[in-house]
């Protein structure tokens, strides 16, 4: 068995990579139908918070239940992979591209986490885009909650939020001590914002609230901590539509 665990959060029945670092588990497993795959509903866990926490139900369900020596996370559909571009856009067979254990142990030799390449926003810092797109009160709150609670992180917290680039998806791969330090943090701070806010009169999508706090929360610690880091592409097993994205991106830039 491979000391390396890396979740491949789903909520749905999905092919999966055959392989031994990678660990299935279904998402808001608790009170759903089984999949097949490993529930993050067992032992000590949030499985019920998933509408709101998203992947992250995953994430408290390995800090509190997996032991392994270095843990990761991907989705059903977005895995790490060493191919180029070209090979990404053009090779039908995607789950071949896929990293693969002797590259992720190539990788963590060398550098304490692995991470996605960065989304650039060009035109907007990581503050206002997250303000053309959800709810900014929210992201007042969780800064206040690290001024009381986390002081030492809100030069990384003001360095991230003006920067233009992003790493997304709650995707890496880490040692599961580094890991469980990050989540001791993370979900202090997310509880209390859960204290604090209504999202009552949310829809879904803005429901995905702690998730999206999340991704930016975790720029933050990884900007503080100062560990070394690699970028690696993250392939998409499903055609992306970009004429979608285009299209929701002038519509929250013009709304």
């Amino acid at each position: 068995m491979s000391d390396i665990k890396i979740l491949v959060a789903t909520h749905k029945k999905y092919d999966m990579p055959i392989s031994d670092i990678y660990l299935p588990i279904h998402v808001g497993k608790e009170g759903k139908e089984d999949l097949g795959f490993i529930g993050d509903n067992t032992g000590d866990h949030i499985s019920y918070k998933n509408q709101n926490y998203c992947e992250l139900t995953a994430l408290y369900w390995a800090w509190k239940n997996l032991d392994c020596k270095y843990i990761g996370l991907s989705h059903y559909r977005r895995y790490f992979t060493s191919a180029n571009l070209l090979k990404r856009l053009s090779d039908k067979k995607k789950f071949e591209l896929i990293l693969k254990e002797n590259e992720v142990k190539a990788l963590l030799s060398e550098y304490d986490i692995i991470l996605p390449k960065k989304r650039n926003y060009f035109i907007e810092t990581v503050w206002s885009h997250y303000k053309n797109a959800h709810h900014i009160e929210d992201l007042e709150e969780t800064k206040k909650i690290l001024v009381e609670q986390y002081p030492e992180y809100i030069e990384s917290f003001n360095h991230v939020m003006k920067d233009k680039s992003l790493h997304l998806y709650n995707m890496f791969v880490m040692k599961k001590e580094s890991f469980d330090s990050y989540c001791r943090w993370l979900f202090d701070i997310l509880f209390e914002l859960e204290k604090r806010i209504d999202i009552t009169s949310y829809d879904d999508y803005q429901k995905r609230i702690f998730g999206f706090i999340s991704e930016r929360l975790f720029n933050v610690w990884i900007n503080q901590a100062k560990i070394r880091s690699m970028e690696v592409p993250v392939i998409n097993l499903e055609k992306v539509n970009w004429l979608d994205k285009i299209a929701n991106f002038i519509k929250r830039k013009v709304s």
